[in-house]
């Protein structure tokens, strides 16, 4: 049946999560595009064993995700010409089976709709605080929204008409692009529906430590490109990590320059923020607390990925990726 619905997977060494992945989307769509970006692991031919067709991008050129995902979205459109949906989807994610027909359906009735998404569960939660941390952090409201992530299923034309992802960022494409939809006069919708499960496998703390210097680089370079009103885009995350993450240490250090130990008092107010935020959560005792905790303690990450931000501005250096796995 034709259906003008294709689907652009990006990946790199994902092994059987790619394989779960790829399978998922059979029968969802007329054509899948699955982009690879340098991967020694078999995850070429594997996909091409399951008869999709692989784009292995030119390794030479600076790799981002959104390069990743406008050069699949290029040769969709190459080999599907009555192109008029696409899903994006990580390799690392499996899509829930009946998703992309009633994100379809939702967008066929919501003209004014440019980008659906619905609710991205963590495969395995259970293994890892950081693996729960992630499934916790898009447990998000449905109804209208700011942004989308990854995962989600996009008018062509309105991607077109914007240009795709911006390719140089390292992280935050998603929520850039939608900026620029939502000024164009689009609309994103989150649907109340499951979509994807995705796989982190985050067992270390360094992951955890790596994933939050990447948001904080993300939030600074979105600041930076949207963050004058009227969108002021990322600039509260921004302020917040600088606070938390290096106003306050500083000003526990001066405290104890002038009046000794006891200025380490002012220590106290990450334990009662954390408290704070832990009473507002909505999900069990625990988690409300492990996750009040890590949004805490992750201001000091979000504020080095910040500093690497302003240092690559001001050294013209090339921006590098911040991997955690």
């Amino acid at each position: 049946m034709t259906t003008g619905i294709g689907v652009v997977v990006i990946g790199r060494n994902e092994g059987q999560r790619l394989v779960r992945c790829l399978a998922s989307l059979a029968g969802a769509a007329e054509q899948v595009v699955y982009v690879d970006s340098g991967s020694t692991d078999g995850s070429v031919q594997q996909a091409q064993t399951l008869g999709v067709e692989v784009l292995a991008l030119d390794m030479a050129q600076p790799f981002t995700a959104a390069r990743a995902r406008n050069e699949g979205f290029n040769r969709l459109q190459q080999l599907l010409p009555g192109l008029r949906l696409v899903q994006f989807v990580d390799g690392d994610c499996e899509v829930v089976p009946g998703w992309v027909q009633s994100a379809a359906a939702f967008l066929d009735a919501q003209p004014q709709v440019a980008v659906v998404c619905g609710r991205r569960r963590e495969r395995h939660p259970e293994r890892s605080v950081y693996n729960l941390l992630c499934d916790l952090e898009w447990d998000t409201p449905s109804g209208e929204a700011r942004a989308c992530g990854g995962d989600a299923l996009m008018r062509a034309g309105a991607f077109s008409a914007m240009g795709g992802y911006r390719a140089g960022l390292i992280a935050g494409e998603e929520p850039e692009l939608c900026v620029r939809l939502r000024a164009a006069g689009w609309k994103v919708w989150r649907m109340d529906a499951e979509m994807t499960l995705h796989d982190a496998a985050m067992t270390r703390f360094g992951q955890w430590w790596q994933r939050s210097q990447r948001a904080g680089y993300a939030y600074a370079e979105g600041a930076a490109l949207h963050g004058a009103p009227p969108e002021r885009h990322w600039l509260r995350e921004s302020r917040r990590a600088w606070w938390w993450g290096l106003g306050i240490p500083v000003l526990i250090a001066l405290a104890c320059m002038v009046v000794g130990a006891w200025g380490l008092l002012l220590a106290l107010v990450y334990p009662l923020q954390a408290m704070r935020l832990a009473r507002k959560g909505s999900r069990s005792r625990r988690e409300n607390r492990l996750q009040a905790l890590f949004l805490v303690l992750g201001k000091f990450p979000e504020m080095l990925g910040q500093a690497r931000y302003f240092w690559r501005r001001m050294t013209a250096g090339k921006a590098q990726l911040i991997e955690y796995k």
